[in-house]
């Protein structure tokens, strides 16, 4: 039976980066056995902070140019606090493939897993499941090295564009759509500033054009301050929120930390035909080479991976997989067999992945999968 081969760029970067990759990895090979239709052909790349403190480049164009053309990339985590550019910026490989990849919509899902406490105390935070939209192309972060810097001035500039902007409600309207269909109801809120920043006025009104277009989706319009607020005092009652880029990240964040924290936050990175799946956390030197990093969020991330290219590539074994890897996930945390540090237990890295390992392994194996092929 032949299987569909999908070639993956495997970027485990800095910090704990190469502990949660490993991680996710392990839960990879372990659904790849149990559910049969594809192959990953992984390919190591290396990049960031590491990779600049050697040479002096933190993304090479060889690695760059192997990244664009896999299926997918599969990121860890890079930039260490220390290794930093000429003008005092921290290096970001993961912003650079963004931009010059267009990836452009950046999805970040904030949902309560079962067993997972939650930093609020309302019994309503077990509904907790939204999805921040953050637009990756543009608003300030398109000032990132290009801002004036003097000794008694320093100015970034924010851009907002109409196409750009059009690309990305698109896509939210889109989201909700099919969040509608599975969880039966629908709501795009965007998040700005347009009550005091022009180009979030442009930015609103761009909006509500395109909001016009899909009269069966709730939609409404919110300052980011407001949002914030919302975020903590009723989370429950949000589903889509649409951003610019840097409120887009300060807002995945909070997120994060109403779910568990940042080991529970995957993110995906999508663009047309490309996408790069990651957590939303950071390299966390101080705790890497311990073996404590959470690698929940690394491990959806890749269920997050196998979606999409089912999605887009039309290949259901790749959705199914996703799927059982989301449903470990869950049960293995609603067991209470694992509770990672970060959470005041003393489930290591590794002990999460082969958890959700074996509750894959204890699952049911497709007719198409190498173990019932063999």
């Amino acid at each position: 039976m032949n299987e569909l081969a999908l070639r993956i760029a495997v970027m485990p970067g800095d910090g704990i980066g190469p502990e949660v990759m490993e991680a996710a990895l392990l839960v990879l090979d372990a659904v790849q056995r149990r559910v049969g239709g594809f192959r990953l052909l992984l390919e190591p790349l290396e990049a960031g902070a590491a990779a600049y403190r050697r040479s002096g480049v933190a993304l090479s164009e060889e690695c760059f140019a192997r990244a664009a053309a896999a299926d997918a990339i599969l990121f860890g985590a890079m930039g260490l606090p220390d290794v930093r550019l000429p003008d005092g910026r921290e290096i970001a490989p993961q912003l650079d493939l963004r931009e010059r990849l267009c990836l452009f919509a950046g999805v970040r899902p904030i949902r309560l897993l079962p067993g997972v406490p939650s930093a609020l105390a309302d019994p309503r935070a077990r509904e907790i499941d939204l999805v921040i939209l953050r637009e990756q192309t543009e608003g300030l972060f398109a000032g990132r090295g290009r801002g004036l810097v003097t000794e008694e001035r320093a100015e970034d500039r924010l851009v907002v564009t109409r196409p750009a902007s059009e690309r990305l409600f698109e896509f939210a309207f889109a989201l909700a759509r099919e969040r509608k269909t599975r969880r039966g109801r629908a709501r795009v809120d965007l998040v700005d500033k347009a009550n005091v920043l022009g180009s979030m006025a442009f930015f609103r009104a761009i909006f509500l054009e395109r909001a016009a277009r899909y009269p069966e989706i709730e939609a409404g319009c919110r300052y980011v301050d407001a949002t914030a607020l919302d975020l903590v005092r009723r989370p429950w009652d949000l589903d889509v929120l649409v951003t610019e880029n840097l409120m887009g990240d300060i807002l995945s964040d909070l997120g994060a930390g109403l779910v568990g924290g940042m080991g529970f936050a995957p993110t995906a990175d999508l663009g047309s035909g490309k996408g790069l799946f990651q957590p939303a956390h950071g390299s966390a030197p101080d705790i890497a080479g311990r073996g404590i990093a959470n690698p929940t969020a690394m491990i959806l991330s890749a269920a997050m991976m196998l979606e999409w290219l089912g999605r887009t590539r039309a290949v259901e074994s790749c959705r199914i997989a996703a799927e059982r890897i989301e449903s470990a996930v869950e049960r293995v945390y609603a067991s209470g067999r694992i509770r990672p540090v970060e959470l005041g237990g003393t489930s290591g890295t590794r002990a999460i992945a082969e958890a959700v390992a074996a509750e894959l392994e204890a699952g049911p194996v497709d007719p198409l999968s190498p173990e019932r092929r063999a």
